[in-house]
């Protein structure tokens, strides 16, 4: 019989042969007796008709497992193949390096021949007073700045002065015009040309970092839209787990062999992690609109990534201390900007020497053979033909007494040369650096990936001994939940790691001026 009505007929029978004061101290001291007893051993529901006993709940949070369906994966490859092909700044880089040619074309353009001709006549009064006809083919040579000229002129008339007056027929030039002071080993043309054909290699430096720029960023992208889809999986499934957990706790609590109160506590955890999920579902979208940002048809028009599409399994590709050092001596020799700066050194070089030829004085010989316009007719007398006795010679001679102009360029280009050389050795010491710092993250995060799955090992030991223990009463909802909830926050961060790793991973790659895909 339950103890609150024995209390009550005890009372009712005893009260009225004591004092009003001790039947108030015994009602008190029964009514605390009867709550303590009713706070350690609660009356739970009775059993309603027609329902079953409550399943036992045995699944925990899953293991890794790769995607059932593989045409669902959008891989790393997958992205590096649009990325690489279609992506407009892609593109625009390679314009770099048509845009450095172009300009060597333009450069070699000071050494194409030149032809030229002109035409004056003055007749009035019925006096020809001249007729003038010019002609010349001006080839320039390359070694020695050294100009083949070739011509033709005719100049005749009354009043032509007769230092250009020539033969009836004309008159044809052939000769070399050589430069003996400045401009015999440099001049602005070859200067301009050379540096020009520097600047190619200093463009496909800058092409290939600015594609290692989108890479990353690309790469990036993707292992944040690796991270948040596993999250959302692993919130997805502890939902079901929690709603699976709360269907048994109520069914329970309805047959009377758990208290309501803790289906209240189950509900709540399902609706936490109810909440979680909406949050990683909006997250989600947005990594992926932030991924789709890198994706581009051949046709040059964007495209989104498609809401079924799952990103693959990280590869987690250890970097043994032979790979870093390779990867060490590639980011010190080849990175796109040490390549760069060497280029704009060399370039500096050349402009230097140009500069030095300026302070050389400027002599410059011409000679040129001499021939009736009609050489090619074997009628036209010797003494009217090419040879020795036929000629035309000069000598210019210019010299800045001070050289002020000179001198001043020759020590700025110097000072350029000093500059770009301590910014490379400063570029290449940042360099190094970056790449072993970002070798130090990579191997603490291999060790913290190896902690943390040793971790959820444990992890999984402890709940699943709780979950025994609850299912023999000497545990709570609230402990299960608790070790469950831990388990997933254990597994949440070994994604964000994992998705951090190969972060980190293409991050290495980029400080050291490569790609982790179709490197160059």
């Amino acid at each position: 019989m339950p103890l609150l009505p024995k209390l009550r007929r005890f009372a009712a029978v005893v009260l009225p042969s004591f004092s009003s004061g001790r039947a108030a101290w015994l009602l008190l001291c029964g009514l605390a007796i009867s709550t303590a007893t009713l706070a350690q051993d609660p009356r739970l529901p009775a059993q309603k008709p027609g329902l079953e006993p409550a399943p036992l709940q045995t699944r925990q949070l899953a293991q890794d497992r790769p995607p059932t369906d593989t045409a669902r994966v959008f891989s790393l490859q997958d992205l590096a193949d649009l990325v690489f092909l279609h992506h407009p700044v892609v593109k625009q880089a390679a314009l770099l390096s048509d845009d450095a040619r172009a300009q060597v074309q333009q450069a070699r353009g000071g050494f194409d021949p030149k032809l030229g001709s002109g035409f004056d006549r003055k007749y009035f009064g019925g006096t020809d007073y001249y007729n003038n006809w010019s002609n010349e083919l001006k080839v320039p040579i390359w070694p020695g700045g050294i100009d083949l000229k070739v011509g033709y002129d005719r100049m005749v008339g009354t009043y032509v002065n007769p230092e250009y007056r020539t033969p009836q027929k004309g008159l044809a030039v052939a000769g070399l015009s050589v430069p003996l002071g400045q401009g015999l080993l440099i001049d602005e043309r070859r200067s301009t040309l050379r540096q020009a054909r520097i600047m190619v290699d200093a463009a496909e430096a800058e092409r290939v970092k600015q594609i290692n720029e989108v890479w990353l960023r690309a790469a990036q992208d993707y292992w944040n839209w690796y991270n948040t889809y596993q999250q959302m999986l692993l919130i997805q499934e502890g939902i079901e787990l929690a709603e699976t957990r709360f269907r048994g706790t109520s069914r329970r609590a309805q047959l009377g062999d758990q208290a309501p109160i803790d289906s209240v506590e189950a509900q709540i955890t399902v609706q936490d992690r109810q909440v979680q999920f909406e949050q990683l579902r909006v997250e989600l979208q947005n990594a992926r609109l932030l991924l789709s940002n890198h994706l581009w048809n051949k046709d040059g028009q964007p495209v989104e990534l498609p809401a079924y599409a799952v990103p693959q399994t990280p590869p987690l590709t250890p970097l043994d201390s032979a790979g870093y050092e390779q990867l060490l001596d590639f980011a010190t020799n080849r990175h796109p900007t040490l390549l760069k700066l060497d280029a704009k050194i060399r370039q500096l070089g050349v402009e230097e020497r140009y500069r030095r030829e300026l302070l050389k004085p400027t002599i410059n010989v011409s000679g040129y053979l001499l021939s009736r316009g009609d050489f090619y007719r074997p009628e036209v007398p010797a003494y009217y033909d090419f040879g020795r006795d036929n000629y035309k010679v000069g000598v210019d001679f210019a010299f800045p007494l001070f050289l002020r102009k000179e001198r001043g360029k020759l020590w700025q280009t110097r000072l350029k040369v000093q500059d770009a050389n301590l910014e490379q050795q400063n570029s290449r010491r940042q360099i190094a650096n970056q790449v072993g710092t970002k070798y130090n993250t990579l191997k603490a995060y291999e060790r913290q990936l190896a902690v943390q799955a040793q971790a959820i090992a444990n992890q999984r030991v402890l709940l699943a001994a709780e979950s025994q223990k609850f299912e023999l009463g000497e545990s709570t909802i609230f402990l299960v939940n608790a070790r469950e909830t831990k388990l997933i926050d254990l597994r949440l961060k070994q994604e964000s790691m994992r998705a951090s790793y190969e972060k980190a991973l293409a991050e290495l790659y980029y400080y050291a001026g490569t790609r982790t895909v179709r490197p160059e």
